[in-house]
């Protein structure tokens, strides 16, 4: 059976548009982040995914940052991006998407020659990421008013 979505890298603008719309609906709409800490400056250069369903309906996003704009987010050397942003709509929770952008967003950083994926993850996902091979590091911390905890997975 084939998979009822496509992930891919948003390289086109109406794909881009796509992911901000995803993002404003989960981060803004459900969880309450105000709108101008969810989109920055680090969003010109980030490597943007983008789940769609096979008629076009966007499912989720997420972002890899890379070079200098992952040293800020992560503290850590250039070989270590950043994964944020990533949003998987109401609808399209369950379905394996949030997995399916987490190994994309890898992909994309190992075409990048980066040797590790760094994340800030909401508590309430520790287990999603822990799942998928990512170890918690560091102590808790608030961020947009929402509990977090660095991880981090080798690649």
């Amino acid at each position: 059976m084939s998979t009822p979505y496509v992930v891919r890298v948003a390289e086109d603008p109406a794909d881009r548009e796509a992911c901000f719309a995803v993002r404003k609906e989960v981060f803004v709409g459900e969880q309450g982040v105000p709108e101008d800490l969810e989109y920055d400056a680090y969003d010109a250069g980030a490597v943007h995914v983008l789940a769609v369903r096979q008629d076009g309906v966007a499912l989720g996003t997420g972002r890899l940052l890379h070079g200098e704009a992952a040293v800020a987010q992560t503290g850590a050397g250039p070989s270590v991006g950043s994964l944020g942003r990533l949003a998987v709509t109401g609808a399209a929770r369950g379905l394996g998407v949030g997995a399916a952008l987490v190994r994309a967003v890898e992909d994309a950083a190992r075409a990048r020659g980066l040797a590790a994926v760094d994340l800030h993850a909401q508590t309430h996902a520790l287990g999603f990421y822990a799942r998928l091979g990512y170890e918690p590091y560091g102590p808790e911390y608030m961020e947009a008013g929402i509990p977090h905890q660095g991880m981090r997975r080798s690649l």
